[in-house]
């Protein structure tokens, strides 16, 4: 199943090597199931400068979300039903149609452990962030998506930013590349939408 149905995609200031240098300047889309988290997340992020923010509640609502918001960054929780929050980058990300399939994504997560991690990395998250939140530790996320340079790669198994943050780093074993990575990247000719009104929780 795609995430399909993305009508008039957005101008974006540009994916993957960001050209937005400011928190103030995003649009953040917000996907999490517990309205206080919700709430939570949006007051932090109204705190730092951020003017346009919208929530959904899950995968779905997210996809919906999309059709008239134009999101400069996701913020995603990753237990929901009925579509999770790994799953639903997971779709994001292989839907060549979507122009969103780009967008920076900060995972945010009660599960912390290294196989939740390394799942989230796989399925193309662009930064990784543990609950509880603070408005410091957010900041600090949301600074390194803005300096993030990574491009995007796309194989057959995954599509995301380059998981070697290090390009000096040689990595071994299965984690070794075999063949030459396929980069893509985000459109700049994308026409306009028009953006949503305030979403009320």
């Amino acid at each position: 199943m795609d995430l399909i149905g993305i009508k008039q995609p957005p101008v974006f200031a540009g994916w993957g090597s960001m050209k937005i240098k400011s928190i103030k300047q995003l649009n953040v889309l917000i996907v999490e199931d517990d309205r206080h988290m919700r709430m939570l997340i949006r007051d932090i992020l109204s705190a730092l400068g951020v003017k346009d923010i919208a929530t959904a509640s899950d995968g779905k609502s997210a996809v919906e979300k999309m059709q008239d918001f134009r999101s400069d960054l996701m913020l995603v929780d990753l237990k929901m039903e009925p579509i999770g929050g790994l799953e639903f980058v997971r779709r994001l990300r292989a839907d060549t149609k979507n122009p969103y399939r780009f967008v920076p994504v900060i995972m945010i997560t009660a599960y912390a452990d290294l196989d939740t991690v390394a799942m989230a990395r796989d399925v193309g998250i662009t930064e990784f962030m543990a609950k509880p939140i603070s408005a410091t530790i957010l900041q600090q996320r949301i600074e390194r998506v803005l300096k993030d340079s990574r491009r995007f790669v796309e194989a057959p198994e995954f599509t995301g930013p380059d998981r070697r943050r290090s390009k000096k780093t040689a990595l071994k074993g299965k984690e070794r590349r075999e063949t030459p990575p396929k980069f893509v990247d985000p459109p700049e000719d994308l026409p306009a939408a028009p953006k949503s009104p305030e979403t009320k929780l």
